[in-house]
């Protein structure tokens, strides 16, 4: 895929599930990849898996709701690839529960995670990109953030934010050569929809319905979404920004 080679790359989460897949998949074209995850060991793995397949890539620690962290773990990246040329905003997490049932606790962890810490890495990322005029940005969200989610209210809310800074930051820094764009997945089989499910009253049955408002009928895996991510990153899509892409298996088809 043309624009990739060489380029160099951070995708936040990349120690497992659609994280480390993508991970793989920027490698595999070429790509530096430098994962970015709270679980060094898994960073650390899944950099390992892709360097012995003769790819490029290397594991920093990152927990993305820390702000030195992030500062940190970016300037070990640039020093070992190079200026970041793409930020995959992938790290999750989520719980399933009926909003009343949550708390406040709850709603801290879950905005520190899924919104706060993307806001943080596109702050400490975006004025190189701006200073080199060009950047390509890709935040996975949540096909919940376009249609709602019984038991996700405010992992749906954070992940709307997404879409809502996705848009407006490719309105501000398209004169800079920077595009911004989102993928939503739908229920894909990783650790995090095995936490979600283990949540609720009765996992298994909500796996099978998951599975069952799924028209091309399974849960999505996590090799589902690389293409998808790469193609945003791509010289492919260099006249394509502020757009949502919903990778779900025709659970939603919104025009």
């Amino acid at each position: 895929m043309e624009g990739i080679i060489g380029k160099h790359v951070i995708i936040t989460g990349g120690g497992g599930g659609i994280g480390s897949a993508t991970a793989r998949h920027f490698a595999k074209l070429g790509g530096k990849v430098s994962i970015f995850d709270r679980d060094c060991a898994a960073a650390e793995k899944a950099a390992a898996a892709i360097s012995e397949t003769g790819g490029s890539a290397r594991a920093f620690p990152c927990d993305i709701t820390r702000r030195d962290e992030i500062e940190a773990a970016v300037e070990g990246a640039s020093s070992a690839f190079g200026p970041v040329t793409t930020l995959v905003n992938n790290a999750g997490w989520d719980i399933f529960r009926p909003f009343l049932q949550t708390n406040p606790e709850e709603w801290e962890k879950l905005i520190s995670i899924n919104l706060m810490g993307p806001l943080h890495m596109h702050h400490v990322i975006l004025p190189g990109m701006v200073e080199r005029r060009h950047g390509r940005v890709i935040n996975v969200a949540s096909d919940a953030a376009r249609v709602g989610s019984t038991g996700e209210a405010v992992y749906a809310a954070c992940k709307a934010g997404l879409l809502a800074l996705s848009k407006t930051l490719a309105r501000e820094h398209a004169r800079h050569g920077i595009t911004f764009n989102v993928v939503c997945p739908g229920p894909t089989d990783t650790n995090l929809l095995a936490s979600v499910a283990s949540s609720s009253s009765n996992p298994e049955k909500l796996t099978e319905a998951f599975r069952r408002a799924i028209p091309m009928g399974r849960i999505g895996t996590p090799d589902d979404l690389p293409g998808a991510i790469a193609f945003f990153a791509s010289d492919a899509a260099g006249f394509v920004t502020g757009q949502v892409l919903s990778v779900s298996g025709g659970l939603t088809m919104v025009g």
